[in-house]
């Protein structure tokens, strides 16, 4: 497979998968799992491919501790489909919803929801520039609000939950994209989780959506057809062709994921690879970290250079040193380590090592 000449990939999404999973994928172009059928080939209603689906089913609901009664997708159209479907699905007509506004993907989320009904920002760290994710004693949700929204971890900003938002008794719905299956999630204390799978999961173009029993009990009639939650549920995700391929490769990931400690596995090591980075953040004045230290985001890592005019250098000096999509979000600047599951300890330790060697030389 030429693991050999592959470069330390920090990419924001798509991003890294493990390198046995790309070679277990590759081993299965011609023929999926001994089928006969090509991997990109073979039928959605084949026998073969149900065993691929059922499978990526039964490890998202044992990796993630999901509840019996809760209802697992494979869904298309991102993170941004997401937005508008679950408002459409779960606010009531007029009905009000309240938001944590930590970044541009909440700010997304909450315009898609007024289409619908009342969205409103309990809370929005904008005009400070996205550094942090607020307090339970820093908002407040409406008594009205049908559900809180928030996003677990902010990719472009570098934030992370790493608590439970008070939702004052309400459903909660969570845009997990860039952290489900890498960081604690506890699937019973939330309504609606969605996920698009590029970044932990495996490639890009499968939505994962998770719902719960009041969920998927929430659509109305007249919803069009494939922005209803109960299509989907009613035909096992496949009420039209899915991502056949990205389904077969999230089943691969979530295996390797289960074979290498499972969800505590996968936490242990992106606290290690986060910390790595932060480590060095935090060693001298010659590095700007974006995120507050308490609302920090273990898989999305944002810095500044305080010469900020050397920031084009390192990133050209990184790239001729193998490591590459570190360039931050346009919206941002500077710098992003992405550190997902796939992205491997060694990776992490590599760019460690080039920005101490960086720094002794720039600084």
């Amino acid at each position: 497979m030429g693991g050999e000449s592959r470069i330390h990939n920090f990419g924001a999404g798509p991003a890294v998968l493990p390198l046995e999973v790309v070679t277990e994928v590759a081993e299965s172009l011609p023929n999926m799992n001994d089928s006969g059928f090509g991997l990109m080939e073979v039928s959605h209603r084949s026998p073969a491919f149900q065993e691929v689906i059922d499978s990526a089913m039964g490890r998202m609901r044992r990796l993630l501790s999901v509840p019996d009664d809760y209802e697992v997708l494979f869904l298309q159209g991102g993170a941004s489909t997401q937005f508008y479907m679950t408002a459409l699905n779960l606010l009531s007509n007029g009905g009000a919803a309240d938001f944590l506004v930590t970044g541009i993907w909440a700010k997304k989320a909450l315009a898609e929801a007024n289409r619908i009904g009342d969205g409103a920002a309990a809370w929005d760290d904008s005009s400070n520039g996205f550094k942090s994710v607020p307090g339970d004693g820093d908002y407040s949700v409406r008594d009205d609000a049908e559900y809180l929204h928030y996003t677990s971890n902010n990719t472009l900003f570098g934030t992370q939950f790493n608590h439970l938002p008070d939702s004052n008794g309400k459903p909660r719905v969570v845009d997990a994209s860039s952290d489900i299956c890498g960081a604690h999630l506890d699937v019973s204390k939330h309504d609606l989780i969605y996920a698009g799978a590029q970044k932990n999961l495996g490639p890009s173009g499968v939505t994962v959506v998770i719902l719960s029993p009041w969920a998927a009990s929430r659509g109305k009639e007249g919803l069009p057809t494939m922005l209803d939650y109960q299509t989907h549920i009613s035909k096992g995700s496949m009420f039209n062709t899915p991502n056949t391929y990205g389904i077969f490769v999230l089943d691969k990931v979530l295996s390797w994921v289960e074979r290498n400690g499972g969800l505590d596995g996968a936490i242990r090591r992106n606290q290690k690879k986060s910390g790595l980075i932060y480590d060095m953040l935090d060693g001298s004045d010659f590095w700007r970290p974006h995120a507050e230290v308490g609302s920090r985001s273990m898989m999305n890592v944002t810095w500044r250079l305080a010469d900020e005019g050397l920031e084009d250098v390192f990133l050209s000096e990184a790239m001729d040193s193998g490591m590459g999509g570190l360039k931050g979000h346009r919206s941002v600047g500077g710098i992003r380590a992405s550190l997902y599951n796939g992205c491997p300890v060694e990776s992490v330790e590599a760019l460690a090592s080039f920005m101490a060697e960086f720094e002794s030389r720039h600084g």
